[in-house]
């Protein structure tokens, strides 16, 4: 199993990262991508990747909600980093695999608005500049969303870019959405974050997954967020992503195992790691 997405650099990990690491391993999960928020957590990602190495793997970003302000200074911070931290050659815990997590939330607040707009833009030409998947986050802002990043994938096939048949490489996290809008995302080239929310109680989204091939999912916790249940509201970790898997088998009507080697090797591929 991979998870996709989990923030383990987080403070809610502070405590016992290592043994919780060393459970994570014991229990099959064979690694896990570290999305990036700011700046602040360039260092934190780094170190956990760099006591880590091939088992937790960096990626940077500015989330939207980190979108205030300062948000020029920190796209700068972090344009220099992702070029730094993308090089060929490099080790693989300083080596990123994705460019995230990027987007709009309009959920908060929508004070700012247009500066999301523009730093979603800037980051997803940076992850066609520099080949790079990318993980996108959308809350309460599909419509904007898929505008953008239809935009942007035009905008790269009209400068020669690494999107030429109009499609880009990325994964939609924590999708929650309808048929029509998956398609729509599926249509771009993306894969669907899938995590706990599909064990919740009254959640539809298991309606929206009967019309989307497995081959298009991907697994990830969001942790310390979105535990699954029975854990729901405790803290996330990796391993409890068996607990999506066996949810998914029930959608997919297929054994557990298959959800696992599916799903593992689309993150494989997607973020470009090498078979353990």
């Amino acid at each position: 199993m991979i998870d996709s997405h989990c923030h383990i650099d987080e403070e809610a990990y502070d405590a016992d990262r290592e043994e919780l690491l060393l459970r994570q391993q014991q229990e099959g999960v064979e690694a896990i991508v570290i999305p990036g928020v700011n700046v602040r957590s360039i260092e934190a990602i780094f170190g956990v990747c760099r006591r880590w190495p091939g088992y937790c793997y960096p990626v940077l970003g500015l989330h939207p909600q980190d979108v205030m302000e300062n948000w020029q200074e920190q796209l700068s911070v972090l344009h220099e980093a992702m070029i730094a931290h993308s090089q060929p050659g490099l080790p693989v815990s300083e080596r990123i695999v994705a460019i995230g997590e990027i987007g709009l939330d309009y959920h908060y607040t929508r004070d700012f608005d247009e500066a999301q707009h523009e730093t979603f833009r800037r980051q997803l030409r940076w992850v066609n500049e520099l080949d790079l998947p990318v993980i996108i986050h959308s809350r309460d802002a599909t419509a904007d969303c898929l505008r953008i990043v239809k935009e942007e994938i035009e905008y790269a096939r009209g400068v020669d870019g690494k999107w030429p048949t109009g499609k880009c490489c990325g994964v939609i996290h924590c999708f929650n959405g309808s048929v029509e809008v998956a398609q729509q995302w599926l249509d771009m080239g993306l894969y669907l974050g899938i995590g706990g929310v599909l064990t919740f109680k009254n959640c539809r989204l298991a309606e929206t997954l009967e019309h989307v091939p497995l081959s298009r999912l991907l697994l990830e916790t969001d942790g310390p967020y979105l535990a699954p249940t029975p854990f729901r509201g405790q803290r996330n970790e990796p391993r409890y992503i068996r607990l999506v898997a066996e949810r998914l088998a029930q959608v997919y009507r297929c054994e557990v195992e298959e959800v696992i080697r599916v799903t593992t090797e689309n993150s494989r591929n997607m973020f470009r790691l090498s078979p353990r």
